[in-house]
C-alpha cells in the first residue's frame, strides 16, 4: 500500500490530461456507438478486473439493450508500472459457449492483456467477441490487438484516473492524470 503522502505527492504533481467532463463525454460516447451495434444480439459484457470497475459502472447504466454481466480477473501488472507474467485470477462464471462477448477494459496500452482475454474467450467457445476500452495508449507501434469501441486516444505517459492507478491509488479520479516525475 502506497502511503498517503506519496500518493498526495503524485496527484499534486500530475499533469490532468482529460478532465472529468471530456471522460464522461467519451463514456456517453462509447455507449451510443455499442449500443448500435449490439442492441439485438444480448451480450454478456465482461468487466475486466480492478481497472474496469469505474468504467463499467458509468457505461452500464447508459447501455440501452439487454445483456449479463459478469467479470474476469487478469493483470500484468499488479502493483508494477511495467507489464509483467499475465496471472488470471478469475473467469467468468457464466458459460461464454455460443455467446456474444463484449470485455469492457481500462486501457489498451501493449495490448498483450486484451489478446490474452479475447483468445482464451474465443477458445471457450465465444461465438463473436468485442471489446471497449476507455483509453487507446499510442504506444507508436502495433498492437496484437485493437479495440473495437475506443473512447479515448492517450499519449504514450503513465496515466491514472477513472479506474487506472498509480501503485493501487488514484483510481477514484473522475479526470485522467499523467505522472510527471518517475516514481
Amino acid at each position: 500500500m502506497m502511503p498517503p503522502e506519496r500518493a498526495w505527492k503524485i496527484l499534486d504533481t500530475a499533469e490532468q490530461i482529460c478532465s472529468a467532463v471530456v471522460v464522461s463525454e467519451a463514456v456517453e460516447r462509447l455507449a451510443r456507438e455499442i449500443t448500435a451495434a449490439l442492441r439485438d444480439v444480448q451480450p454478456l459484457v465482461l468487466s475486466v478486473m480492478g481497472g474496469s470497475v469505474v468504467f463499467t459502472g458509468r457505461i452500464l447504466p447508459l447501455l440501452r439493450f439487454p445483456l449479463e454481466l459478469d467479470y474476469l480477473h487478469v493483470s500484468r501488472y499488479g502493483d508494477a508500472t511495467r507489464g509483467g507474467t499475465m496471472i488470471w485470477k478469475a473467469m467468468p462464471s457464466t458459460e461464454v459457449a455460443g455467446r456474444v462477448v463484449l470485455v469492457l477494459d481500462d486501457i489498451l496500452d501493449e495490448g498483450h492483456t486484451l489478446a490474452a482475454i479475447r483468445d482464451r474467450l474465443l477458445e471457450a467457445g465465444a461465438k463473436k467477441f468485442y471489446s471497449a476500452v476507455l483509453a487507446d495508449k499510442d504506444i507508436g507501434r502495433s498492437k496484437p490487438i485493437a479495440a473495437d469501441f475506443v473512447g479515448l486516444k492517450l499519449p504514450d505517459r503513465y496515466v491514472f484516473g477513472f479506474g487506472m492507478d498509480v501503485s493501487g491509488a488514484w483510481r477514484n479520479l473522475p479526470a485522467i492524470y499523467a505522472v510527471t516525475s518517475e516514481e
